[in-house]
């Protein structure tokens, strides 16, 4: 079997800002959610999809918060797309999902665990990440987990990642702590940079093995002894930042395998939702 884990605070985004907005019949923004039930849809219907779980962050915020201010928030996020967190979480468990709502913890975090948890069991062929979240690329296994682009229709599997970013699945934390990660809000090290993390971190895999000095290193690296310097200076932050990178893989998820069974929608709800998002054609077409 193949296991489906979806980002659906991604599929939110991407519909939000690609679908076009629509009201509903009170007057709420509800573009966004219609355009979400609309790929999520098609994900089942166009894989097939036999085992799905969707995760959202409920709220932004998570622990990753309190560890660092600078971390990433709510604030700024157009009102007519936060107010569609919810509907969109709904319109998920409405298509038959199994939804998880992250508050403490994010999407990302209850996406890494379930991988961990069907990468692990013997009976699944496949389990299939959607998401181009390059925080998710460290959960990639070989051919067995891999990353799904919906949107590109490409597939990441593990010659994919050391192809995409020069190192392999298990070095990805300590590339985003070196290079940084804007979208999450941190900076990563000064001088660092793409290249110069895969160089270095190609060699030794992880932050805490590479020398201080750069006399120490044995890769031809540009501007070794800043960087190397940089690094120094920068060790106990850029193990904060390695673990604001680092997806949990403990996330208590209720579910089992067999809840992921994808066994349709729930068609009263889906029909109630779509009523209530003005969007009463969409149930027949699925």
């Amino acid at each position: 079997m193949r296991i489906h884990l979806v980002d659906g605070t991604y599929e939110l985004f991407r519909a939000y800002y690609g679908a076009p907005p629509a009201k509903s019949p009170d007057g709420r923004e509800v573009g966004a959610t219609r355009g979400l039930l609309r790929s999520l849809a098609a994900l089942a219907r166009s894989e097939p999809a036999t085992h799905v779980g969707v995760a959202f962050d409920h709220v932004i915020e998570s622990f990753r918060n309190d560890l660092y201010p600078g971390y990433k928030t709510g604030a700024g996020l157009d009102p007519d797309l936060l107010g569609q967190f919810e509907l969109a979480e709904r319109a998920a468990v409405a298509l038959g999902f199994v939804v998880w709502p992250m508050v403490e913890f994010e999407a990302d975090d209850a996406l890494a665990t379930a991988a961990a948890r069907c990468g692990a069991d013997p009976s699944v062929e496949q389990v299939v990440i959607a998401s181009p979240d390059k925080d998710l690329a460290q959960c990639v296994c070989a051919a067995r987990v891999v990353c799904l682009d919906r949107l590109r229709k490409k597939t990441l599997d593990e010659p994919g990642v050391i192809a995409k970013f020069g190192v392999p699945p298990v070095s990805i934390p300590d590339w985003l702590a070196l290079v940084g990660d804007s979208a999450d809000g941190y900076p990563g090290l000064p001088r660092w940079g793409a290249r110069s993390a895969s160089a270095v971190l190609a060699r030794w895999g992880h932050i805490d093995r590479i020398p201080d000095r750069a006399r120490d290193w044995d890769v031809p690296v540009r501007g070794a002894e800043a960087l190397a310097a940089s690094l120094r200076e920068g060790r106990e932050e850029s193990r904060l930042f390695l673990t604001l990178a680092t997806l949990r893989t403990d996330v208590p998820l209720r579910e089992r395998l067999d809840d992921l069974r994808w066994r349709g929608p729930r068609r009263d709800e889906l029909r109630r939702l779509c009523a209530e998002i003005g969007d009463d054609g969409f149930p027949a077409s699925l």
